[in-house]
Formats: structure tokens, sequence, C-alpha cells
């Protein structure tokens, strides 16, 4: 109530409003004029019944997914193509806060009253546990260089920086991007001096041939092999489509620096 002058203590104590000088706190509101008791809907409680049912389905799945043993359930398809023998919580690290606590907040943020969701059970993948494996010193496109202002335009189009931008686990495949002519969102405006390429480099980013860029050079640059001169030498485009979505490796299997064999715990 705006005022509420006309009412004795009494009265507020019971209820009573002076509706003339109220304001509604929801969409959802029963007026009771008269002072009679309004009359329940037999259906109120029927309603709940599927919320109610719902909230403890998902805790039993949720619950059972968390058991270790049980990823194959977890992950849609196979585990990624190198990772078929791990457990989630290899690469998964528990998420922060308690199950109430993540489940509190999760439920907040669908009800509106929270601007993002928190990680339930355990954490996403991030740039640093994929490295606590695939961390390469000799690797030409290491995630931090990205962040560097030069690459802003490209963040803004694949965030280069992140590698769940181009590799996302349990889809099978080592590269989930369609599109493998993404070199151009850093490269558009290549200039090579002294190039030894029978097709000149400039002239292959000024025809838009991107999908050429790959067809020399791995998508980290750490395999140790011998990089084609001419045209006609270089790893047919099939090859690598195949590789990126699992097949075998279009590059060889010899590299310069190993990754990390197992993660340190």
């Amino acid at each position: 109530m705006v005022v509420d002058h006309g009412l004795t203590d009494e009265q507020k104590e019971k209820g009573y409003i002076l509706t003339c000088q109220s304001i509604p706190k929801s969409d959802d509101i029963v007026l009771n004029l008269d002072g009679s008791t309004p009359k329940e809907s037999p259906f109120k409680n029927i309603r709940k019944l599927p919320i109610i049912t719902g909230l403890l389905f998902s805790l039993i799945v949720i619950a059972g997914l968390s058991i270790s043993g049980n990823e194959s359930f977890v992950c849609l398809g196979s585990m990624n193509t190198g990772h078929e023998d791990l457990a989630c919580q290899d690469c998964h690290e528990p998420a922060k806060g308690t199950l109430y606590q993540q489940l509190e907040a999760n439920v907040k943020f669908v009800l509106g009253q929270r601007s993002k969701a928190v990680d339930f059970g355990l954490q996403d993948v991030d740039n640093k546990d994929c490295n606590a494996c695939h961390d390469r010193p000799n690797d030409k496109h290491p995630s931090y260089r990205f962040k560097e202002p030069r690459f802003k335009e490209a963040r803004q189009a694949i965030h280069p920086e992140l590698c769940e931008s181009c590799h996302l686990e349990h889809n099978e495949t080592r590269i989930f991007i369609q599109d493998l002519t993404y070199c151009r969102h850093c490269h558009e405006d290549l200039e090579f001096e002294g190039d030894p390429l029978d097709v000149k480099h400039q002239a292959l980013a000024e025809a838009g041939e991107w999908q050429t860029c790959l067809q020399c050079h791995d998508f980290h640059g750490n395999h140790k092999y011998e990089i084609p001169m001419v045209m006609k030498d270089t790893i047919p485009w099939a090859k690598i489509n195949s590789y990126a979505t699992g097949g075998e490796d279009a590059y060889g299997d010899i590299k310069k620096y190993l990754a990390k064999e197992k993660r340190d715990q």
C-alpha cells in the first residue's frame, strides 16, 4: 500500500488492505473485497505434480550419469578421437560449490534471477585443461598468440584463442567446424617475399583458394615432414577432410615434439 493510515494495527495483522492504495506485486493476483474465503482450485496441487516429478527424475538421471563408468551415456556418441580411454574426471575438474549450491544457482538462472548458469557436477574443459596434455613447445599457433590486438577481427569471427573453437569433445571428430578454410581470417593480406611455391601464396589468397593452406601446412605446424613446393604434390583435399573427421593422419605420424602422454595429476 502507498498509504495505510485508514487501517488499524489489528486489521493490518489480519491482512486487510486498502485496495485503492495498493499496487500488485505480480501479474497473478486475487482480489477479495467481501472478506470471504476464496475457493481453492481442486487442481492447484495437481498442477505442481509434473514439476515435482520432473525435478525428481532429473536429479535421479544426473546422479546416475555422475557415477564413474557411465561416461558412454554422458557423451554424445563416442569420445573425441584419441580420448576413448579417458574418463570424464581425467579432463573435467569438479565444479565449484556443493551440489545444492549448483542446483540452486541454475534454478535461479532458469527463473531469470541470475545472469548466467554455473557448471553442474563437473567443470567444462578450458584451454588450461587441454594444454595439460597437448601443449607443444613448437606449436606455430599457440592459443595465447591469438589474444594479441592484431587478431581482434579473427577473434570476433572464429575465436582462435580457444581450443574449443575447433575441437569439441564427444563428437567423433578431430575438428568439428565444417569449413576448414579458416586460415583466411588471419592471412587474408598475406605477403610473401621470395615465395618458392610454383603458384604464389599471394595469388592463392587473392583467388580465395584457402583450402590449399592445409594441403601444405598442418593445423598446428608441428609435424615433421617436407613441405611441397609444387601444387600438384600437395596433400589431396579429400585426405585432409578425412583426417579432420577421424581418419588417417594426412601429415604423417612423426612430430617435432610430442604432446605429454599423460596429464599430470
